[in-house]
């Protein structure tokens, strides 16, 4: 039996500011869309890779997610990490960085974490 990963899901409270940060954050973009009278759910992906990133909005759900404390994150690997430092640093996302293991996470506006990761030899 085999598994492959497809997508993972983010509750947005605002989904075209979500869908804004993630195109200009991490170059995704919108793949497909579906919309009830109850929620909009985005796929956005990239042509690195068919995973996806699942944005959810629902209708009645006016209140600020509770995302726990942080303890997980979606990792994103650049080759180009200096660049995607400066751009990140400049969208003033930048939440936490880690020089001795090479890494950084940025925060998306619904308090997200997403860790940048260079490209290793």
């Amino acid at each position: 039996m085999i598994f492959k990963m497809v997508h993972e899901n983010y509750n947005v409270a605002d989904l075209d500011k979500s869908m804004r940060f993630y195109e200009e954050a991490l170059g995704l973009k919108e793949r497909r869309r579906k919309t009830s009278d109850k929620h909009i759910i985005v796929f956005m992906g990239n042509d690195e890779s068919d995973f996806e990133l699942e944005l959810t909005w629902l209708k009645d759900h006016p209140q600020k997610y509770d995302i726990g404390e942080e303890e997980f994150h979606l990792a994103f690997r650049t080759d180009d990490f200096e660049a995607a430092h400066k751009k990140h640093e400049e969208m003033g996302c930048i939440c936490m960085e880690n020089p001795k293991m090479g890494i950084y996470f940025i925060m998306d506006p619904d308090g997200y974490w997403l860790e940048i990761v260079p490209t290793r030899n």
